[in-house]
């Protein structure tokens, strides 16, 4: 979880992220983590600005051949 995307917006101080999406949010991981943990796996849930975590993980982890992420589409 990205603590930017629980902050005011730049141009107008609107939450980016209001309290029914964060609910939706928290419950949707949670499902995921118990589907994954049913079929043997499991979910790494972080907080923390992403460049900052997943470096960390990587180093963590130390044998890691590849990191995919999706970017956010920003308007201008």
């Amino acid at each position: 979880f990205d603590p930017r995307h629980y902050v005011g917006t730049h141009c107008y101080g609107f939450p980016k992220t209001g309290p029914h999406r964060l609910r939706f949010l928290l419950e949707s991981v949670k499902d995921l983590r118990e589907t994954l943990k049913k079929k043997g796996s499991t979910l790494v849930v972080r907080k923390g600005k992403p460049e900052d975590v997943v470096c960390d993980l990587i180093t963590q982890l130390g044998s890691v051949s590849a990191v995919v992420f999706h970017e956010e589409v920003r308007e201008i």
